[in-house]
C-alpha cells in the first residue's frame, strides 16, 4: 500500500511546485519582467511597456518602480496588499484618472511619483491616508482644478510639484495645512488673476515668501506675479472649471471615437492573464508578456505530464490492491 502513499505525495509536491512557478515569475531571474534584489523589497517593472499592474508583487516590497509604461488605468484594489510601501513610481505613463481609494493602504508611503500623466482631475480623499508623505509630483499633468481639501492630511508633505498644468485657480485654503513644505513648484498654470478665486493664492504666496521655495513661480496668463495680484485686480466672480459643464455641440459619434473604441476592446484572456499575475487587461499582451507565457506554458505543460504519470501510478496501485 505504500505506492499509492508515495504517488499521492509526489502528486502534491508537484502541484506545489507549479504553483510557486507561478507565482515566482515577476522577477526576471524567474522568468519574469521586473528586477528584484535579493530581498525582493525593491521591485523594478520600468519601461517594460506594461499595460496592467503585476498582481503577484511580493507583499514586503518597499520600493515599486512602474514608470515609463502604458498604464492607462489602475485597479482600486491594485496596492492594497503593498502596505510597506515608501516609494511607488507611477510616472511618465498614460493615466487619466485614479480610481477612488486606489493609496489607502499605502499608510507608510514616503514618496509618490506621479508626474507626466494624462490626469484632468483627483478624487477628493485620494491622498487622505498618505500622512507620512514628503514628496508628491503631479506637474506635466492636465488638472484641470483641484478638489476641496485634497491635501488636507499631508501635514508631513516637504516637496510638491503642480508645474505644467491646467489649473486657474485653487480652492480655499487648499494648502494651509501643508505645515511641513519648503518646495513648491507652480508655474506654466493659466493662472486667471481677473478672478477672485486666485486672491487666495496669491495671499498665501505673500505669506510663505521666503520660507516656501520657488512659491514666487506662479505667474498670470499675462506674464504678472500672482503674488502681487489684489483685489483691484481680481475683481470678477468667475465660474471654476470644476462647475462648467459642457454642452454637446453634435449627436452625432465622429468616426475616430468609433475607431479608438475598437481598440479598447477587452480581449476574453482572464484565464491567460491570471497565470501571468496581471490584472483587469485592456489590451492584447505586450512582447514581455508573451516571452513569460511562452516559458510559462512550456513550465505547465512539463508539470501536467509529470501529475499524469502520478495519477496513472496511484491507480495502476490501486488496481493491484
Amino acid at each position: 500500500m505504500m505506492g499509492p502513499v508515495l504517488a499521492a505525495c509526489l502528486l502534491i509536491i508537484l502541484s506545489t511546485a507549479w504553483i510557486s512557478q507561478a507565482n515566482e515569475a515577476l522577477c526576471k531571474k524567474d522568468g519574469g519582467v521586473c528586477s528584484c534584489n535579493n530581498n525582493k523589497n525593491s521591485v523594478d517593472c520600468s519601461s517594460k511597456r506594461l499595460t496592467a499592474i503585476p498582481s503577484n508583487i511580493p507583499v514586503e516590497t518597499t520600493e515599486l518602480r512602474l514608470e515609463f509604461n502604458s498604464l492607462s488605468k489602475l485597479s482600486p484594489t491594485v496596492f492594497h496588499r503593498l502596505t510597506k510601501l515608501r516609494l511607488l513610481y507611477l510616472n511618465d505613463n498614460q493615466l487619466q484618472t485614479l480610481p477612488e481609494g486606489v493609496f489607502d493602504q499605502l499608510v507608510n508611503l514616503n514618496k509618490l511619483y506621479l508626474q507626466e500623466n494624462k490626469l484632468k482631475s483627483l478624487p477628493p480623499k485620494i491622498f487622505d491616508s498618505l500622512t507620512k508623505l514628503t514628496w508628491l509630483t503631479l506637474n506635466e499633468n492636465k488638472l484641470q482644478s483641484l478638489p476641496h481639501g485634497v491635501f488636507d492630511k499631508l501635514t508631513e508633505l516637504k516637496t510638491l510639484y503642480l508645474y505644467d498644468n491646467q489649473l486657474r485657480s485653487v480652492p480655499q485654503g487648499v494648502f494651509d495645512s501643508l505645515s511641513s513644505l519648503s518646495t513648491i513648484s507652480l508655474e506654466a498654470n493659466p493662472w486667471d488673476c481677473s478672478c477672485n478665486d486666485i486672491l487666495y493664492l496669491s495671499k498665501w504666496i505673500r505669506e510663505k515668501e521666503g520660507t516656501v521655495n520657488g512659491i514666487e513661480s506662479a505667474t498670470c496668463v499675462d506674464n504678472k506675479a500672482v503674488l502681487d495680484i489684489t483685489e483691484k485686480d481680481a475683481a470678477s466672480d468667475c465660474v471654476s472649471p470644476n462647475t462648467t459643464t459642457a454642452i454637446p455641440t453634435s449627436t452625432t459619434t465622429p468616426a475616430s471615437v468609433i475607431y479608438d473604441d475598437i481598440h479598447e476592446i477587452k480581449v476574453p484572456q482572464e484565464n491567460f492573464q491570471k497565470f501571468l499575475g496581471y490584472q483587469e487587461p485592456d489590451h492584447l499582451p505586450t512582447q514581455p508578456q508573451c516571452l513569460m507565457s511562452i516559458s510559462g506554458y512550456l513550465g505547465l505543460m512539463m508539470s501536467l505530464m509529470l501529475t499524469s504519470a502520478a495519477i496513472l501510478y496511484v491507480f495502476h496501485f490501486l488496481k493491484k490492491a
